[in-house]
């Protein structure tokens, strides 16, 4: 309707006459949308200039603009790998809510919308290699500037890893930063981690609770399995697991592992608080 009625885009056509956009056209219409989100008229903002578009952006985002607007905007610094937009909009957004709430309010819901656009094919790897080491970064430094938490030799230590061939860390570093935050003994062991890695720290550690949030592996048809391998191997010891992502919605606890369908359910059991829960809704 935008196209035939205000001419707001020229889409191209393939030789079968389906229309199809480019890269720009994605981004100007983010750009429309975040001004239709913040009260300008779309018959206004078609008759706009690339430069009057803009320049009208940019004044929202200098007046603070609404939650659909950050949200915009970090897809625009993904898709114009502008690492300058995307720390003014973070640093706007925890001045004003904290980095807790930036987490749980922009970046998460921000990944589930790239995770759209990914399998849409409107963003191509590049886009989301290049977005998710800058949150990844944003995480890390954040982590750095705090206190490592101090505890017993015997206080339970949680043990953040993902299982081989898993490679999406950033939700389970989140995790991780909000543990060290609530003075929670943590260590980090990242990505595609051998299973044989984590009995050797069960032989090192008197106490561990394996924590994971998987989103690819194990696969659904392979949750069985792996909740079987954890059995055999951590049964009759004081290790536990707690398991998280969607592959685990049909699944059942078992002895030594505690499963959850959602990210909330499992941040919610670990953390000992239904605020943290909150940071897995979206």
């Amino acid at each position: 309707m935008w196209e035939q009625r205000y001419g707001l885009l020229e889409p191209r056509r393939t030789a079968t006459n389906i229309r199809y956009y480019s890269g720009e056209d994605l981004k100007k219409l983010l750009n429309v949308a975040m001004l239709l989100s913040n009260g300008h008229k779309i018959s206004k903002v078609a008759q706009m200039g690339q430069q009057s578009l803009n320049e009208a952006v940019m004044r929202v985002q200098q007046e603070g603009g609404t939650h659909e607007a950050y949200l915009n905007m970090l897809k625009i610094s993904m898709l114009n790998y502008d690492e300058a937009l995307f720390r003014n909009v973070s640093r706007a957004y925890v001045e004003a809510n904290g980095f807790s709430r930036t987490v749980q309010e922009l970046y998460l819901p921000f990944l589930s919308q790239v995770g759209v656009l990914w399998l849409t094919d409107a963003i191509c790897p590049a886009n989301e290699h290049f977005i998710s080491h800058l949150l990844r970064q944003t995480l890390y430094a954040q982590v750095d500037r705090m206190e490592v938490p101090t505890a017993e030799a015997d206080a339970p230590l949680h043990v953040l890893y993902l299982p081989e061939l898993e490679i999406h860390d950033i939700s389970l570093l989140f995790v991780h930063y909000l543990l060290v935050a609530a003075g929670k003994r943590s260590i980090f062991l990242g990505s595609s981690v051998p299973f044989e890695d984590l009995m050797e720290m069960g032989k090192q550690f008197p106490l561990v609770h394996f924590v994971s949030y998987c989103t690819t592996v194990p696969s659904t048809t392979g949750v069985n399995a792996y909740l079987d391998q954890i059995e055999r191997h951590f049964a009759g010891t004081p290790h536990t697991f707690s398991l998280g992502g969607k592959m685990f919605e049909s699944a059942e606890s078992t002895g030594v592992a505690s499963v959850y369908g959602d990210g909330a359910g499992l941040a919610s059991a670990i953390l000992s608080g239904g605020d943290m829960a909150e940071a897995f809704k979206n």
